[in-house]
């Protein structure tokens, strides 16, 4: 039950948030919006505001805004032109339509932006915790419980740091100076390159000393500046790692079996929600972020499709012929479900492994 619950919290804040952006946009440029509604099929709740009916409705897998003159096969009487989205210009159009995937990345980074200003984060030490036998870190002298202080005079803050500047390093020799008992102790080591395997299985070369992480953590608090400057790299790279995860994807070099459904979406959220209230509102940020990215894919009925005829448009100076939209749209709908129902499958297998 608390993972139904905790679902339908994420899945319905996140529409929310994705459909406002299209809303408020389309107020600002005078678009009628005649239907807002969190969710698909039939009306649980519904409510008429000013020009505007506010509906949930049964299906909490997605939302709409129904804009009036968003068909643009529809008869439009010069005199409401004016509130007509087909009649606002192109790049009124595309705002409108980004909006709503631009609402949920930025939603992303506000809770992430959120989550460092308030509880800062933790960091790996760069203490030498186990040194492997043989290894150029033993066979230079380095010894448990030293630390990393500097690598090619480049302060080491962390372990990351350390492995950043191993691999940016291609395998050259490397000054490395550590502190022990309170004194600065300068090495020469060269890496050995290890073969292993990126997070999509693809192969890849690292360069290490043969140390491991004493395990050891410190916590980092962080102004508003520097927040705000982490919670935009975060989301940057966590936005990156989505559109790469969908290439790879598509090129056939990721895992379909890996993909998870909205039943893996509601475990999850449940367990989060049981952990913490943090840890459920970064896993809200990282679906929130995901969910942008998807959105602005080109794919017909998705937003990125209609960006995608809209960008045909200025291009041609004339809209693309509804007919040739409406098949498109009828086989990315066909598409989606078909994935959909996959994920889905994938999702059921999974509980009952």
């Amino acid at each position: 039950m608390q993972n139904l619950l905790s679902f339908v919290v994420v899945i319905g804040f996140l529409i929310f948030f994705h459909e406002l952006g299209h809303f408020l946009f389309a107020r600002i440029f005078g678009v009628w919006v005649e239907k807002f509604s969190i969710g698909f099929g039939p009306k649980i709740v519904s409510k008429k505001y000013k020009d505007t009916e506010y509906i949930l409705s049964a299906i909490p897998l997605g939302g709409y805004v129904k804009m009036f003159g968003e068909n643009s096969e529809e008869p439009i009487k010069e005199e409401e032109q004016k509130l007509s989205f087909s009649h606002k210009n192109i790049l009124q159009k595309f705002i409108i339509v980004a909006a709503g995937p631009i609402f949920n990345l930025l939603l992303g980074a506000i809770i992430i932006f959120f989550l460092f200003l308030t509880l800062g984060y933790y960091s790996l030490s760069p203490e030498v915790g186990e040194i492997r036998k043989e290894s150029p870190a033993e066979k230079a002298g380095l010894l448990k419980n030293d630390i990393v202080h500097s690598i090619n005079n480049q302060k080491i803050s962390n372990w990351e740091d350390m492995v950043n500047i191993l691999n940016e390093g291609n395998g050259e020799k490397i000054e490395l100076a550590i502190l022990r008992d309170k004194k600065i102790i300068n090495f020469e080591i060269v890496p050995e390159i290890i073969k292993t395997k990126n997070i999509f299985g693809e192969p890849k070369n690292r360069f290490i000393i043969g140390i491991t992480a004493s395990g050891k953590t410190f916590h980092n608090s962080l102004s508003v500046p520097s927040a705000f400057i982490k919670s935009i790299t975060y989301s940057y790279e966590m936005t990156k790692l989505t559109f790469l995860s969908v290439v790879k994807m598509i090129q056939g070099k990721l895992d379909l079996n890996n993909v998870g459904g909205p039943i893996m979406i509601a475990k999850i959220a449940g367990e989060k929600a049981q952990q913490g209230f943090a840890d459920f509102l970064f896993f809200l940020s990282i679906i929130s972020i995901n969910l942008g990215v998807l959105n602005l894919l080109p794919i017909p009925v998705l937003d990125g499709g209609h960006l995608m005829f809209f960008t045909f448009e200025a291009i041609l100076r004339r809209p693309v012929n509804i007919k040739i939209q409406n098949a498109m749209n009828k086989i990315g709908i066909v598409f989606l479900l078909t994935f959909m129902m996959y994920v889905i499958y994938n999702d059921v297998l999974k509980l009952f492994k």
